[in-house]
């Protein structure tokens, strides 16, 4: 995910909740004989207390901004690369902020087919259909048939109403850093009414990936 910039800036009107004026030694008080001086340092303090107001307000609400459900809109980039989410194109923030919060928990099962659905899901909004070569099986009889193909290769498929509007460079990269390290894959963007004609798969991805 680019880096975006990002910074807390002025908030007009906002009041500092340690203003410095109050913190000065008695001799700058406003009660004091000499009115004019007196007044001009507590003006630019204020000065200073509106400067400092949105950083003491930000400490002040710290937690918040560790939260994926609170933290400012444009904080949750910083989050995001914090925690290795996968966030693929970008994400509305209602999205990006649960990419964020099961951040741990799909870095748990990275590599598996639930992870991996849970990985396209969250930055695409859909369902995937995901087909690949292993599987497994029991079987009482010696020497039973081994279950999937020989052949390594994994297929995600995405039935979306426009596939257009799909970042297919961005659903590659999200296959490649969440499948199983070994296997091949394709990735296709269907048409989500019935299949797709001429032009609305996608491509393929990265067959020499291993």
């Amino acid at each position: 995910m680019t880096a975006q910039p990002h910074g807390r800036g002025l908030v007009p009107g906002l009041r500092s909740r340690h203003p410095l004026g109050a913190q000065l030694p008695g001799v700058y008080a406003a009660d004091g004989d000499d009115r004019r001086e007196n007044a001009f340092l507590q003006e630019f303090t204020g000065a200073l207390d509106e400067v400092l107001a949105p950083v003491l307000c930000a400490l002040d609400n710290l937690a918040a901004y560790f939260d994926p459900r609170l933290a400012p809109p444009d904080f949750l980039a910083y989050l995001a690369q914090w925690v290795g989410a996968s966030t693929g194109p970008e994400l509305p923030p209602d999205r990006l902020r649960a990419a964020v919060a099961y951040a741990a928990p799909l870095h748990a099962v990275r590599g598996t087919r639930a992870g991996l659905a849970a990985q396209v899901r969250l930055a695409f909004g859909a369902e995937p259909e995901i087909e690949e070569s292993g599987g497994a099986r029991w079987s009482a009889r010696p020497q039973a048939p081994l279950p999937g193909s020989p052949e390594p290769r994994l297929l995600v498929r995405l039935r979306v109403a426009d596939p257009a509007a799909v970042d297919l460079r961005a659903l590659r990269e999200l296959v490649a850093a969440n499948r199983p390290a070994h296997l091949p894959f394709t990735v296709e963007v269907v048409r989500a009414a019935g299949p797709a004609t001429a032009g609305e798969a996608s491509g393929e991805g990265h067959d020499d990936d291993v």
